[in-house]
């Protein structure tokens, strides 16, 4: 299964051509997994592959240990590797497991020190992958304190086992033939898309009884996606293992209102849960959290940006991974369980002819821009979405946190 699992994410996800360098980031305990995805590669036809890999307990201890100043420092050797990579037509895979608590305690401000450092050090290069110039997929792999965390009253092993099968079954690759089996989903989301680029929405108004009563404006000329895209180069590819949503752009001083999260935000190693965010003219302008408040006020005052929304995405309460009744702590799955909406930046994929735009223009044109993206998940059993048109006319997009179409 972990042979055909990695070359899902190499033949569909990244989709990697002949000739072509992969670069995949990985944490050391999924060092097996990541072999096996660069074999698949290999296989393919890869140039060469990189792997970068990431220690998250010794990440830890330096940020226990090392003095704050060292977190204001990107090094340069780093910055390069992404970005000459990038520049050479690499595809990137992110192997996305860790620990959904690992900085519990540590220091807040380095957190979001390194975070803006981090940040502004790769904003070239996640420009790049944002508006596809770059072909990218994130996926995942168990790991053991990230499997204890989501099946906390079974032994390691079993923990383990148990979160390898909800990977699997969340990415289609459980049963037949896992390619076949994403070539259809991506059709169905693409037809999703495409009765929403049809309607044409002037806004999105949200409500449910937890009392989220949400307007969400969309940029003019927005372009709703979902499933497979196209990158620069014109080959198809799937950047989210798994997916389950059709997203799009919204105008960034156009949200009013206020929303309630349904599930934990996983955020530099920490978890924020029940949270409610109110808006004004688009801006985060009052808070709450029950857990890690403080926290979430940090990644609010992240920039200017990362107190406006860059993304809304519909995802129907049916989907498989919320009829799993696994809560993954982890964004990439939690994310494709439920509609969200996404703090920071844009993809510049969202607005007719974005991918050519520099950042100045896109958010003249209503995007938002920030060295973050962030999704937060507000979906419910009892979700309704109501779109309004140019016109005034209103369609039901969402009852009962399901489709209506």
């Amino acid at each position: 299964m972990e042979k055909n699992y990695a070359s899902l994410a190499v033949n569909v996800g990244v989709n990697l051509q002949k000739g072509q360098i992969l670069v995949i980031q990985s944490p050391i305990e999924c060092a097996d997994f990541a072999r096996s995805v660069a074999k698949a590669a290999y296989e393919r036809g890869a140039k060469d592959v990189v792997i970068l890999w990431n220690d998250e307990l010794f990440a830890k201890l330096r940020f226990e240990k090392a003095d704050i100043s060292v977190f204001g420092e990107f090094p340069a050797w780093r910055k390069d590797c992404f970005e000459s990579y990038a520049e050479k037509g690499a595809a990137f895979i992110n192997i996305a497991a860790s620990d959904p608590e690992i900085m519990r305690g540590v220091d807040k401000n380095k957190l979001s020190l390194f975070k803006k450092t981090a940040g502004g050090a790769l904003v070239n290069y996640r420009e790049r992958l944002m508006s596809n110039k770059n072909r990218w997929c994130i996926i995942s792999r168990p790991t053991r304190s990230w499997a204890k965390k989501v099946f906390p009253d079974l032994d390691d092993e079993a923990a383990f086992a148990a979160l390898e099968k909800a990977i699997y079954k969340a990415t289609r690759a459980d049963a037949g033939d896992a390619a076949e089996n994403w070539a259809k989903h991506t059709k169905e989301l693409a037809k999703r898309a495409k009765f929403l680029n049809e309607q044409n929405f002037k806004c999105l108004r949200y409500k449910n009884s937890l009392g989220t009563d949400l307007t969400v404006e969309l940029a003019e000329n927005h372009i709703w996606a979902g499933g497979a895209e196209i990158a620069a180069d014109g080959v198809e590819f799937v950047a989210n293992m798994p997916t389950e949503e059709v997203y799009t752009m919204p105008k960034r001083e156009g949200t009013n209102g206020v929303v309630f999260a349904t599930r934990p935000l996983q955020y530099q190693g920490n978890l924020i849960e029940n949270f409610t965010l109110t808006f004004k003219d688009g801006k985060v302008v009052d808070f709450s959290a029950k857990k890690n408040e403080t926290l979430l006020k940090e990644l609010l005052n992240t920039d200017e940006g990362a107190s406006f929304l860059g993304e809304v995405a519909l995802v129907p309460f049916d989907s498989p991974i919320n009829n799993s009744g696994v809560l993954f702590y982890n964004t990439l799955f939690d994310e494709n369980a439920s509609s969200h909406l996404a703090l920071g930046k844009a993809y510049p994929t969202c607005i007719k002819d974005g991918e050519s735009m520099d950042s100045v223009t896109l958010v003249k044109n209503g995007a938002n821009d920030s060295i973050l993206h962030e999704d937060f998940m507000i979906g419910s059993k009892d979700l309704s979405v109501v779109g309004v048109t140019q016109d005034n006319r209103e369609t039901q997009v969402m009852i009962d946190g399901n489709f209506a179409f």
